[in-house]
């Protein structure tokens, strides 16, 4: 089945949104893909994505296939979907999650591959000592993505966020 992609201007950036079929298959942030065509993405992906960054959108619900990966790497990527919007973990809880404990690195690395970031909520990873980690697309995505969620988050306290300063 052909990949087409649609593109999606956000806070963080142009983002391709590589559909296969009826489903999405790959995000890509500031990456146009290549070997793919242009064409119109459904409504309701697109305003999935306009809902999430405006806060109102906590989780995906659009359909999306994996059509790469490890089963390790699939397992680290919808353990993924256990971090509620808004909050953290960390590459050992993920590891922990994808039934691996003491793989905290392969875990990382296998983020670093997450074909569906945002979505698969990678961003939401950080180290266990409270450092961002990595982020395949950039570092500065990252925070945004995580000072958005923060903002748009039941969280009320007075005091900022530690990634913020």
């Amino acid at each position: 089945m052909n990949i087409f992609y649609d593109c999606f201007e956000s806070p963080v950036g142009l983002l391709y949104l590589l559909i296969r079929g009826r489903e999405l298959a790959g995000v890509s942030i500031g990456r146009k893909p290549s070997g793919c065509r242009k064409a119109a993405a459904d409504r309701a992906l697109i305003n999935e994505f306009r809902q999430y960054f405006d806060g109102t959108l906590k989780a995906f619900t659009y359909p999306f296939s994996m059509i790469d990966g490890t089963p390790f790497e699939r397992s680290v990527w919808l353990a993924l979907l256990e971090i509620p919007y808004g909050q953290t973990s960390s590459y050992k809880w993920i590891a922990e999650r994808a039934g691996r404990p003491q793989a905290a690195r392969a875990a990382g690395q296998a983020l670093a591959k997450n074909p569906l970031p945002i979505v698969l909520p990678c961003h939401r990873v950080i180290e266990s000592g409270g450092g961002l980690g990595g982020y395949s697309p950039d570092l500065e995505i990252k925070r945004r993505l995580l000072e958005l969620e923060y903002y748009h988050s039941i969280h009320t306290e007075p005091h900022p966020h530690p990634f913020l300063t």
